[in-house]
């Protein structure tokens, strides 16, 4: 296994190139990097993702999505690919250097365009994910609208490594890691890969592992872009290395990987392997359902529970690095000790918490006992997520205009005030409008734009503990889903559709909007000329017609105290 201390080949430039061409690249048309664009470009250009050496071409992709191969028949299971707005795209051709750039504008790489198309993303999704399902969050990215329609092909010219101000010490490229383990003779390593904190059935998983394959253990957890509503990579990383103390020094090190996951089950095993060989390992632990991104549509799991081990002991040989498979782990009461799940007797006493059961007891303040986590990572996971009676949170209606969003949420926002204890912010769509999106049209493009900067303010807000209540018409159900995933990533967030028919939001209409929207004079009106896109499984339905907007107040509060978001006496008093 000596190669694994070999160093592999990187699409950096020297210093000295880079900074003539960062002056060539100032006049090039620039291309700003999402924050999933960065991720990979940073594994792009650091060997990460070797053998790439660039976003995919259309050959490549096309190979990728069918075979799970580049078209000069290498494994590679993931599409990396540069997806781009129409109107960039439409002033690039092959053949044309663009400018990458991080998003304050520096520049990180060259990209040599070979090829620009416009990809069939059902069938991506079909063949990469396994169903066309909206449910899944890497099909729901490539069919909103984060992901531009065309895509871009071409060999990358690394100038500089994207800035991280966080733990640097610990973000390791392959060169690095592989250096490293030369340094310590290390000749046998095997990676854990992970999204979640570190509790002790992952203890007991990783020491397991080591031992069987006779290897040092890399703990190498995903700090880019996870699944959506995932605990922030700031408070795992703190709750890692409060418990780094747990495993011998001299036999483990944490490093983190700042790839950007598509949950993509067996396909996602088969990447991580790749990704981990490269980094110089040569075992890789593969659990249960691995990188599966939970049910679907119709409520069942995307991925069989070990479709993952399947598919990655199929590729073995050619990914170069060895698996490690595990069951689920479970606590053996009788025994006081942690075991997979197919090695119980019979008899014996199972205990376990799920994820759920861990969320639920996080939010409500209630005990999480000491075989199941270390009191170091509770004491962080607490810190970071405090019962849901101490965070903020959002209340978003959606609604017709006239539906009477406005009037309740207004309605909403006395109550709240009065009870105290948390500020409230009310982003009613108007007001809004006027202050923060009066440039702003109403196409789709400048609707999306005006509901995406609503969700961010009210996102901030719930993230510093306070109450955001918004009030758009929010027309379009994946901008909505987009808002939910922002705001959820610091608190919760409570979708309230006012259901109110469209004959009754045209009968209350006194400025006479929908009279003119019907004449024509209006353009782009939601429910005449441009649709409502209804919630269909929204935390809360009102019914408007011949209800006073008090009651409909009430009834959001009697909600936000099921949800665990509102406690103390006279929060939902009778009306």
């Amino acid at each position: 296994m000596s190669e694994i201390h070999m160093p592999i080949p990187e699409l950096y430039v020297s210093a000295e190139s880079a900074a003539k061409l960062k002056v060539d690249a100032g006049n090039m048309p620039s291309w700003d990097l999402t924050a999933r664009q960065i991720c990979d470009l940073e594994l792009l250009m650091n060997g990460g993702f070797a053998p790439l050496n660039g976003f995919l071409t259309q050959a490549d992709y096309d190979s990728v999505v069918d075979n799970m191969r580049l078209s000069d028949g290498k494994l590679w299971p993931m599409p990396i690919t540069l997806d781009v707005s129409d109107k960039f795209a439409e002033g690039i051709a092959p053949g044309q250097d663009i400018a990458l750039r991080d998003a304050e504008g520096v520049i990180l790489a060259i990209m040599s365009v070979s090829d620009k198309w416009s990809p069939d993303k059902a069938r991506e999704a079909e063949k990469v994910f396994g169903a066309n399902d909206m449910a899944h969050p890497a099909v729901n990215y490539l069919h909103n609208t984060t992901a531009g329609p065309i895509y871009l092909g071409g060999r990358i010219t690394g100038l500089q490594q994207p800035t991280h101000y966080d733990y640097r010490s610990r973000r390791d490229t392959p060169n690095e890691l592989r250096a490293y383990f030369r340094k310590l003779g290390w000749r046998r390593v095997v990676a854990f890969q992970t999204r979640n904190p570190l509790h002790r059935a992952h203890q007991e998983l990783t020491f397991r592992a080591a031992k069987e394959a006779q290897a040092n253990l890399l703990i190498h957890p995903i700090v880019g872009m996870t699944k959506p509503g995932d605990i922030d990579h700031f408070t795992r990383v703190r709750c890692y290395e409060a418990v780094l103390d747990k495993y011998p020094a001299a036999t483990t090190h944490l490093s983190l990987l700042n790839l950007a996951m598509r949950m993509a089950g067996p396909r996602e095993a088969v990447w991580h392997g790749l990704i981990r060989k490269n980094h110089g390992c040569t075992h890789f632990i593969v659990g249960r359902d691995h990188a599966g991104p939970g049910k679907n549509s119709q409520g069942e799991d995307f991925y069989g529970p070990y479709d993952a081990q399947d598919m990655f002991l199929e590729h073995q040989d050619e990914i170069g690095i060895e698996m490690v498979p595990f069951k689920m782990m479970v606590y053996v009461q009788e025994k006081a000790q942690y075991f997979p799940a197919d090695e119980i007797e019979e008899g014996e006493t199972v205990l376990n918490i799920s994820g759920t059961e861990l969320r639920r007891r996080l939010q409500e303040g209630l005990d999480i006992p000491d075989w199941f986590s270390f009191p170091e990572v509770v004491e962080e996971l607490r810190r970071s997520k405090p019962p849901r009676s101490q965070q903020g949170f959002t209340v978003f209606f959606t609604g017709l205009s006239g539906s009477g969003k406005s009037t309740i949420a207004n309605a909403l926002m006395v109550k709240l005030m009065e009870a105290g204890g948390r500020p409230v912010t009310l982003l009613d769509g108007d007001l809004v409008r006027k202050h923060l999106s009066s440039e702003l049209g109403f196409s789709k493009e400048h609707r999306d734009l005006n509901i995406k900067r609503i969700g961010y303010v009210a996102s901030e807000i719930t993230k510093n503990g306070g109450i955001a209540i918004c009030a758009p018409i929010a027309p379009y159900t994946a901008t909505r889903r987009a808002v939910r995933e922002m705001i959820e990533s610091e608190g919760a967030f409570l979708e309230v559709h006012v259901a109110t028919s469209l004959e009754e939001c045209e009968r209350r209409d006194r400025k006479g909007l929908y009279k003119l929207a019907r004449e024509g004079k209006i353009k782009e009106f939601t429910g005449i000329s441009d649709p409502y896109e209804a919630p269909e499984n929204p935390e809360l339905r009102l019914n408007t017609e011949n209800v006073d907007p008090d009651h409909c107040a009430h009834q959001v509060l009697l909600k936000l105290e099921s949800m665990g978001l509102l406690t103390g006496p006279g929060m939902a008093a009778a009306e």
